[in-house]
Protein backbone atom coordinates (compact mmCIF):
# COMPACT_ATOMS: atom_id res chain seq x y z
CA UNK A 1 0.00 0.00 0.00
CA UNK A 2 1.06 3.58 -0.68
CA UNK A 3 1.00 6.01 2.23
CA UNK A 4 -0.60 9.43 1.95
CA UNK A 5 -1.04 12.11 4.58
CA UNK A 6 -4.38 13.87 4.81
CA UNK A 7 -3.96 17.55 5.59
CA UNK A 8 -6.83 17.70 8.04
CA UNK A 9 -7.57 17.06 11.68
CA UNK A 10 -11.33 16.90 11.11
CA UNK A 11 -12.41 13.40 12.21
CA UNK A 12 -15.46 13.41 9.92
CA UNK A 13 -13.35 14.17 6.85
CA UNK A 14 -10.74 11.58 7.87
CA UNK A 15 -13.39 8.86 8.13
CA UNK A 16 -14.65 9.74 4.67
CA UNK A 17 -11.16 9.78 3.12
CA UNK A 18 -10.22 6.44 4.69
CA UNK A 19 -13.40 4.92 3.32
CA UNK A 20 -12.82 6.39 -0.14
CA UNK A 21 -9.07 5.72 -0.44
CA UNK A 22 -8.69 2.26 1.12
CA UNK A 23 -10.10 0.42 -1.95
CA UNK A 24 -7.49 2.22 -4.08
CA UNK A 25 -4.59 0.83 -2.06
CA UNK A 26 -3.78 3.96 -0.06
CA UNK A 27 -2.84 3.85 3.61
CA UNK A 28 -4.29 7.07 4.98
CA UNK A 29 -2.59 8.84 7.88
CA UNK A 30 -3.77 12.16 9.27
CA UNK A 31 -1.39 15.06 9.76
CA UNK A 32 -2.40 15.05 13.44
CA UNK A 33 -1.03 11.50 13.85
CA UNK A 34 2.29 12.80 12.50
CA UNK A 35 2.29 15.89 14.76
CA UNK A 36 1.89 18.29 11.86
CA UNK A 37 0.27 21.61 12.71
CA UNK A 38 -2.60 22.93 10.65
CA UNK A 39 -1.68 25.16 7.74
CA UNK A 40 -2.81 28.75 7.47
CA UNK A 41 -5.86 29.21 5.22
CA UNK A 42 -5.66 32.89 4.27
CA UNK A 43 -6.86 32.56 0.70
CA UNK A 44 -10.25 33.64 -0.71
CA UNK A 45 -10.74 30.46 -2.77
CA UNK A 46 -11.17 26.79 -1.96
CA UNK A 47 -8.51 25.90 -4.55
CA UNK A 48 -5.77 28.08 -3.10
CA UNK A 49 -6.45 26.90 0.45
CA UNK A 50 -6.49 23.21 -0.55
CA UNK A 51 -3.18 23.52 -2.37
CA UNK A 52 -1.56 25.43 0.51
CA UNK A 53 -2.67 22.73 2.97
CA UNK A 54 -1.42 19.88 0.77
CA UNK A 55 2.01 21.48 0.27
CA UNK A 56 2.29 22.23 4.00
CA UNK A 57 1.61 18.58 4.93
CA UNK A 58 3.99 17.26 2.26
CA UNK A 59 6.73 19.62 3.45
CA UNK A 60 6.34 18.54 7.07
CA UNK A 61 6.19 14.77 6.40
CA UNK A 62 8.00 14.05 3.14
CA UNK A 63 4.94 12.04 2.07
CA UNK A 64 2.44 12.55 -0.72
CA UNK A 65 -0.35 14.70 0.66
CA UNK A 66 -4.02 15.25 0.00
CA UNK A 67 -5.98 18.26 1.19
CA UNK A 68 -9.54 19.30 0.82
CA UNK A 69 -11.03 22.70 1.22
CA UNK A 70 -14.77 22.60 1.31
CA UNK A 71 -17.73 24.46 2.61
CA UNK A 72 -21.33 25.40 2.13
CA UNK A 73 -22.38 28.26 -0.11
CA UNK A 74 -25.82 29.82 0.33
CA UNK A 75 -27.30 31.52 -2.74
CA UNK A 76 -29.01 34.27 -0.70
CA UNK A 77 -25.72 35.10 1.07
CA UNK A 78 -23.71 35.52 -2.15
CA UNK A 79 -21.95 32.21 -1.54
CA UNK A 80 -21.24 32.68 2.18
CA UNK A 81 -20.13 31.07 4.42
CA UNK A 82 -17.91 29.64 1.62
CA UNK A 83 -14.25 29.29 2.62
CA UNK A 84 -15.18 30.50 6.12
CA UNK A 85 -17.63 27.62 6.69
CA UNK A 86 -15.62 25.94 9.47
CA UNK A 87 -15.24 29.21 11.39
CA UNK A 88 -18.48 31.00 10.46
CA UNK A 89 -19.38 31.66 14.10
CA UNK A 90 -15.76 32.47 15.04
CA UNK A 91 -13.04 30.55 16.83
CA UNK A 92 -12.85 27.93 18.13
CA UNK A 93 -14.60 26.12 15.30
CA UNK A 94 -17.88 24.55 16.44
CA UNK A 95 -20.48 22.85 14.22
CA UNK A 96 -23.42 23.72 16.46
CA UNK A 97 -22.54 27.42 16.62
CA UNK A 98 -21.84 27.56 12.87
CA UNK A 99 -25.24 26.03 12.11
CA UNK A 100 -26.93 28.53 14.43
CA UNK A 101 -25.13 31.42 12.73
CA UNK A 102 -26.19 30.25 9.27
CA UNK A 103 -29.82 29.95 10.43
CA UNK A 104 -29.63 33.42 11.98
CA UNK A 105 -28.39 34.99 8.74
CA UNK A 106 -31.06 33.20 6.69
CA UNK A 107 -33.88 33.88 9.18
CA UNK A 108 -35.82 36.33 7.00
CA UNK A 109 -34.81 34.77 3.68
CA UNK A 110 -37.08 32.74 1.41
CA UNK A 111 -34.36 31.58 -1.00
CA UNK A 112 -32.93 28.53 0.82
CA UNK A 113 -30.86 27.17 -2.10
CA UNK A 114 -27.31 26.17 -1.22
CA UNK A 115 -24.57 23.86 -2.34
CA UNK A 116 -21.57 22.22 -0.78
CA UNK A 117 -18.32 22.74 -2.69
CA UNK A 118 -15.27 20.52 -2.36
CA UNK A 119 -11.87 21.12 -3.94
CA UNK A 120 -9.23 18.42 -3.51
CA UNK A 121 -5.53 18.95 -4.12
CA UNK A 122 -2.99 16.11 -4.10
CA UNK A 123 0.79 16.51 -4.37
CA UNK A 124 3.50 13.87 -4.58
CA UNK A 125 5.95 16.23 -2.85
CA UNK A 126 6.06 19.78 -1.52
CA UNK A 127 7.29 21.17 -4.84
CA UNK A 128 5.23 18.92 -7.14
CA UNK A 129 4.77 21.04 -10.30
CA UNK A 130 1.72 19.02 -11.33
CA UNK A 131 -0.71 18.85 -8.43
CA UNK A 132 -3.83 16.82 -9.08
CA UNK A 133 -7.00 18.88 -8.63
CA UNK A 134 -10.62 17.73 -8.50
CA UNK A 135 -13.74 19.60 -7.49
CA UNK A 136 -17.46 19.02 -7.17
CA UNK A 137 -20.68 20.64 -6.01
CA UNK A 138 -23.61 19.05 -4.16
CA UNK A 139 -26.87 21.00 -4.46
CA UNK A 140 -29.61 21.23 -1.88
CA UNK A 141 -31.50 23.59 0.42
CA UNK A 142 -31.07 24.90 3.96
CA UNK A 143 -33.79 23.80 6.39
CA UNK A 144 -35.25 25.99 9.12
CA UNK A 145 -33.97 23.60 11.81
CA UNK A 146 -31.51 20.69 12.03
CA UNK A 147 -32.58 17.12 11.20
CA UNK A 148 -30.59 13.90 11.59
CA UNK A 149 -27.67 12.76 13.70
CA UNK A 150 -25.10 11.60 11.14
CA UNK A 151 -22.44 13.47 9.22
CA UNK A 152 -20.83 16.66 10.48
CA UNK A 153 -20.68 20.36 9.75
CA UNK A 154 -23.86 21.69 8.17
CA UNK A 155 -25.19 18.22 7.27
CA UNK A 156 -28.23 18.43 9.64
CA UNK A 157 -29.41 21.59 7.82
CA UNK A 158 -28.62 20.46 4.26
CA UNK A 159 -31.75 19.02 2.65
CA UNK A 160 -31.59 16.96 -0.53
CA UNK A 161 -35.08 17.57 -1.97
CA UNK A 162 -34.92 14.64 -4.40
CA UNK A 163 -34.30 12.25 -1.48
CA UNK A 164 -36.40 14.02 1.14
CA UNK A 165 -33.48 13.64 3.57
CA UNK A 166 -30.77 15.80 5.02
CA UNK A 167 -27.12 14.86 4.57
CA UNK A 168 -27.17 13.95 8.28
CA UNK A 169 -29.92 11.37 7.63
CA UNK A 170 -28.02 9.50 4.93
CA UNK A 171 -26.28 6.18 5.43
CA UNK A 172 -22.50 6.94 5.44
CA UNK A 173 -21.91 4.76 2.36
CA UNK A 174 -24.64 6.58 0.43
CA UNK A 175 -23.30 9.96 1.52
CA UNK A 176 -19.78 9.02 0.41
CA UNK A 177 -21.13 8.02 -2.98
CA UNK A 178 -23.17 11.16 -3.75
CA UNK A 179 -21.62 13.97 -1.70
CA UNK A 180 -19.43 16.78 -2.98
CA UNK A 181 -16.40 15.07 -1.41
CA UNK A 182 -17.39 11.67 -2.78
CA UNK A 183 -17.82 13.07 -6.29
CA UNK A 184 -14.52 14.98 -6.14
CA UNK A 185 -12.74 11.94 -4.71
CA UNK A 186 -14.01 9.73 -7.55
CA UNK A 187 -12.53 12.20 -10.02
CA UNK A 188 -9.27 12.52 -8.07
CA UNK A 189 -8.93 8.73 -7.80
CA UNK A 190 -9.23 8.50 -11.58
CA UNK A 191 -6.49 11.12 -11.98
CA UNK A 192 -4.27 9.39 -9.38
CA UNK A 193 -4.61 6.06 -11.22
CA UNK A 194 -3.66 7.71 -14.52
CA UNK A 195 -0.87 9.98 -13.33
CA UNK A 196 0.60 8.43 -10.17
CA UNK A 197 0.82 4.80 -11.31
Amino acid sequence: MHRIVIASSNPGKLREFRHLLAPLGWDVVSQTELNVSSAEEPHPTFLENALAKARHAAAATGLPALADDSGICAAALDGAPGVLSARYAGEPSDDRRNNAELLRRLAAVNDRRAHYTCVLAAVRSVDDPEPLIADARWHGEILLQPRGSGGFGYDPLFLLPELGKTAAELDPAEKNRISHRGQAMTELARKMALNWA
